[in-house]
């Protein structure tokens, strides 16, 4: 008997140890790592603010001070993305007065200033980015001789001591300032719009083959100043354009469609202006081609009403349509704007970035469904707070580039 109740106390002893040891062993830390892998915001929307910044449904994820990214006197102007195809880091590049600064945002509460690709002459406070191959392509205006930059974005893989103080891959000097690049990726041409009035095509888009990234070659051109533009291969409803090169530009006072699928032979489409134009600035395709949203920059000042976004029907090219007005409920200026699937993502100056749902376009119906306001100040109509928005990272994630703070990062608060 006492040697089973021997047996039966050491039995006991061992299990009472194995029983504290299980409890303070490794594989319980590293299920709470696990479970702390899920990216924390700075700032979750709540009430109504996600820490001093007014929004609805979205969260602030990350942010990177105007400072850090452009310098003490900078201000922020354009922005875009890039996911590296190797590695699907996703990198933001944010234009400012004094040049590009290239943001690794891959784990997005701890931004990453990788580098920076200052200017090529002079601050600007119209800088401008886009990407084709795994290369960015950067322009200025009112910057004398800038020329386009072309940077080989796969050297942000190499970078050991961040950040790195870079030189550009190359220089197309075949013009000087530009207001801005626009990239057909499926043709692999850029545009640049809105350099000199006085040149070859007035400001007009200039055509380059980019097909070689490095080795740009001038490609032709199309008379008319343009500000802003977007270049696709079109697929929507109109028969007639299937497979053909249309460019559609935003000239100030009216769009304008071109079909660039020859380059040495440019053919006007049709063109269209509306009501109380005050600068037509910027405008996007929804993604069945069958409408363009548009933006103008001057209407808020100049007429007063709340911030105006214009729909055109486009189902025929030749006879494009007016559709409908949507009104905003602030006052601010709309400047640029994106489609993400049925999403309109606009930067709006001092109301920040705003989401409308365009489902119900066609029955002109467009609804605000989330925001978050980089300008908590005021929402007047001023030329400070968002100038751009970047809505196309697969993480889900959108970058907002602010003229006065920064880099935002900021996403859907159920995602």
């Amino acid at each position: 008997m006492k040697s089973l109740r021997f047996v039966y106390s050491i039995f006991l002893i061992f299990a009472i140890f194995y029983l504290i040891q299980s409890c303070n062993t490794e594989p319980v830390e590293k299920v709470e790592v696990i479970e702390n892998n899920e990216i924390i915001p700075l700032a979750k929307c709540l009430d109504g603010f996600a820490d001093i910044y007014p929004c609805n449904d979205y969260d602030l994820i990350g942010f990177v001070p105007i400072s850090d990214l452009g310098g003490p006197t900078a201000e922020g102007n354009d922005c875009w993305g890039w996911v590296d195809p190797e590695t699907r880091k996703e990198y933001a590049l944010f234009c400012a007065t004094t040049g590009v600064a290239f943001v690794d945002i891959t784990t997005p509460n701890e931004p990453v200033i990788i580098g920076k690709l200052p200017t090529a002459t002079v601050s600007s406070p119209w800088r401008d980015v886009k990407v084709f191959n795994n290369y960015a392509y950067i322009v200025a205006d009112r910057a004398t001789t800038h020329g386009m930059q072309i940077f080989d974005l796969t050297r942000l893989r190499n970078v050991t001591n961040p950040p790195e103080i870079f030189t550009e891959d190359q220089i197309y000097t075949g013009f000087g300032s530009a207001h801005n690049i626009v990239i057909n990726e499926n043709t692999g041409y850029a545009y640049a719009v809105g350099t000199n009035r006085t040149g070859t095509y007035q400001g007009g888009p200039l055509f380059i083959n980019i097909q070689d990234p490095l080795n740009p070659i001038e490609s032709g051109g199309y008379l008319g100043y343009s500000h802003d533009a977007q270049a696709i291969l079109y697929n929507g409803p109109d028969n007639t354009y299937i497979g053909k090169e249309i460019l559609i530009g935003s000239n100030e006072n009216e769009i304008v469609i071109i079909d660039v699928t020859s380059k040495a032979s440019p053919v006007f489409i049709s063109s269209i202006s509306y009501d109380n134009v005050g600068y037509t600035h910027q405008g996007w395709f929804t993604e069945d081609m069958k409408y363009f949203i548009l933006g103008d920059e001057l209407d808020e000042i100049n007429f007063g009403a709340n911030t105006r976004t214009v729909v055109f029907d486009f189902s025929d090219l030749d006879n494009p349509r007016y559709h409908m007005d949507y009104f905003g409920p602030t006052s601010a200026i709309d400047h640029n704007g994106y489609v993400n699937r049925n999403s309109y993502v606009q930067a709006s100056y001092t109301a920040g970035m705003r989401v409308l749902d365009i489902t119900d376009i066609e029955s002109k119906s467009i609804t605000e469904i989330g925001y978050f306001d980089t300008h908590p100040e005021n929402n007047i109509a001023a030329f400070n707070g968002a100038w751009s928005v970047y809505p196309y990272f697969p993480s889900g994630n959108i970058i907002i580039s602010d003229i006065n703070r920064g880099l935002f990062i900021v996403k859907k608060s159920d995602l």
